[in-house]
């Protein structure tokens, strides 16, 4: 099991291409831990804003019926893949991995497989 500091260490030194990443409490808004980003990617103010994302997302499913977990949300840029991956069990109920990755250097789908690893391993 990693700690929170080390599963965003891992995140930011495994996945290529990353340029931030974030633990994200979506009830409040509130990023838990951040590493990476910049003056160019502000991680606070993007946690806060990708928090309505997620609660929008879990709004309209519940409309709609959809009795499905989120398994995560991608948000695709011109230069940048922004990456939510919703945390599931073991007290992880309200907080989601946030994942900025550089669209040149990453691999989306290695991408994807690394953070669902880096979220089974997380200690919270």
């Amino acid at each position: 099991m990693l700690s929170v500091e080390t599963s965003l260490k891992e995140a930011m030194t495994v996945i290529e291409g990353s340029v931030g990443v974030a633990l994200v409490d979506y009830t409040s808004g509130m990023a838990l831990g951040t590493l990476g980003g910049g003056k160019d990617l502000d991680l606070t103010v993007a946690a806060a804003g990708n928090t309505d994302v997620v609660r929008a997302k879990i709004r309209t499913m519940e409309m709609l019926g959809i009795r499905e977990d989120i398994e995560d949300v991608l948000i695709t840029l011109g230069s940048q893949y922004h990456l939510i991956r919703l945390i599931k069990g073991r007290g992880g109920n309200g907080l989601f991995l946030y994942l900025v990755l550089d669209k040149g250097r990453a691999n989306l789908a290695m991408a994807r497989h690394q953070l669902r690893r880096i979220e089974t391993e997380l200690e919270l």
